[in-house]
C-alpha cells in the first residue's frame, strides 16, 4: 500500500478507520443488503442514520435544543448567497469581517441579496492579522454579522469569538468546525462544507438559531428557504446520501478519539510542531501575525522560492502529498485537520529540517 499523508486544503484527509469501514460497507451497508448509496433516503434504514448523525453532532458540540441541523447539498459558496437571500432583503444591511479569500467571496456573492458592508478587513495587512475589535464599524440595524473564523488561502484564524452586540453571528466554519470547543450559543448560524473535517464533498451542514429561521421569506424558492429544509428534516429533496454516511462515521470517529475537547489538544500539539519548526529555521517563513495563526492552514515560504518545486518533488517522493501553496500566494501550505495525526506532522517537519539542511 502506498497511501500517502495528505495535507491538502480540501477535498482533504478522512481519518483511515472511516475510509476502511465505508469500504467494508461499501456493497451492505448494515441490514439493508444493498449500499447506503442505493436504498431510499426515506427508508427507515437511512431515517434512524440520519437522526442519529445529528444526534452525534449534538454531542460533539453541544448543540443546545433552540437550534436545528441541517444536511444539505452543496458547499459554503452556495450560501454565501443564501444566507442573505434567508435572513435580510436587499433594501437591509449585513455587516461582513473580511480577513481573506473567502471572506472576499462572501461579500461577492451575497451583495445582490443585501446592502453588504465591509465592516472590517485587513487587506491592508495582506490578510496577515485580525483587524483590531475596536476598528470595526459595526452597523446597529444590520440584520446579522458575517465572518470566516479560519481563512484556508492566507493560514488567518480566530482565537475566540468576537462580541458584535446584538445582530446575529453567522460563521463560515468549512475549515475549523468540530477543531476545538466553541460555544454555539454564541451564534446564529454556523455553516461548514464537509471536505475538510466532516467528510466527503458536496455535503454542507448547518446549525441555525430557531428564531432566525422565522425571518426566512415565502418570496424565495423552496428549495432555498432554510425553514423549509428544516421542516423537512433535510429531507425535502433528496439528500446527499453517500455523503451524510460519511459524516456519521467521522462523528463516531471524534466521540472514539475523546471528542472535540481532545482532538482541539491535538490540533494544538500538531500546529504547535510546525511553527516551531518554521520559526527557528531562516529557510521558512511565516507571514501571518502569531496571535492570528490558524491551527488547520500553515502557509509556509522558503527563503528561495527557486528550491519550491524540489520541494514539492522531494515531499512526494518521501509520501507527502498536497504541500503546494494556493495559486493566490504560492510557497507552501500545509493543513493539519483533524484526521491528520501528530505523527504524520512530525515527520513532515523531519523532511523540512533535512531538506533546508541540503539546500542551505
Amino acid at each position: 500500500m502506498t497511501r500517502a499523508c495528505n495535507f491538502s486544503a480540501g477535498p482533504a484527509a478522512l481519518p483511515e478507520e472511516v475510509l476502511k469501514q465505508a469500504q467494508a460497507e461499501l456493497l451492505e451497508w448494515g441490514s439493508a443488503r444493498a449500499s447506503v448509496m442505493e436504498i431510499s433516503h426515506r427508508s427507515r434504514e437511512f431515517m434512524d442514520l440520519a437522526e442519529e448523525s445529528e444526534q452525534d453532532l449534538r454531542d460533539l458540540m453541544s448543540i443546545p435544543a433552540n437550534y436545528r441541523v441541517l444536511f444539505l447539498q452543496g458547499g459554503a459558496t452556495q450560501h454565501f448567497a443564501q444566507i442573505p437571500m434567508n435572513f435580510a432583503n436587499p433594501q437591509q444591511s449585513a455587516d461582513y469581517i473580511v480577513t481573506g479569500a473567502w471572506g472576499e467571496k462572501a461579500v461577492r456573492e451575497g451583495s445582490p441579496y443585501a446592502q453588504v458592508r465591509v465592516a472590517a478587513s485587513s487587506l491592508d495587512s495582506a490578510y496577515t492579522r485580525i483587524p483590531a475589535r475596536e476598528s470595526w464599524d459595526l452597523d446597529p440595524n444590520a440584520r446579522f454579522v458575517h465572518y470566516t473564523p479560519n481563512e484556508t488561502i492566507h493560514g488567518v484564524e480566530f482565537q475566540d469569538i468576537p462580541d458584535i452586540g446584538g445582530a446575529p453571528l453567522i460563521a463560515d466554519m468549512s475549515s475549523d468546525i468540530l477543531s476545538r470547543p466553541i460555544d454555539v450559543s454564541r451564534f446564529g448560524m454556523i455553516y461548514a462544507g464537509a471536505q475538510k473535517n466532516i467528510g466527503a464533498s458536496g455535503l454542507v451542514i448547518l446549525i441555525i438559531r430557531d428564531d432566525l429561521l422565522e425571518r426566512c421569506p415565502d418570496s424565495i424558492a423552496r428549495i432555498f428557504n432554510y425553514a423549509q429544509h428544516a421542516a423537512g428534516h433535510s429531507l425535502f429533496n433528496t439528500p446527499n446520501t453517500f455523503g451524510w454516511y460519511l459524516s456519521s462515521l467521522v462523528f463516531k470517529w471524534l466521540k472514539a478519539q475523546g471528542g472535540v475537547a481532545a482532538i482541539g489538544e491535538r490540533n494544538r500539539a500538531k500546529a504547535k510542531l510546525l511553527y516551531s519548526t518554521i520559526d527557528k529555521s531562516d529557510f521558512y517563513s511565516n507571514p501571518v501575525e502569531p496571535s492570528a495563526r490558524s491551527w488547520m492552514n500553515i502557509p509556509f515560504f522558503l527563503a528561495r522560492p527557486v528550491l519550491d518545486a524540489i520541494f514539492l518533488a522531494e515531499a512526494a517522493e518521501a509520501g507527502m502529498l498536497g504541500l503546494k501553496g494556493h495559486r493566490e500566494l504560492g510557497g507552501m501550505r500545509a493543513s493539519i485537520y483533524n484526521a491528520i495525526t501528530l505523527s504524520q506532522v512530525s515527520r513532515l517537519t523531519e523532511f523540512m529540517e533535512d531538506f533546508s539542511r541540503r539546500h542551505e
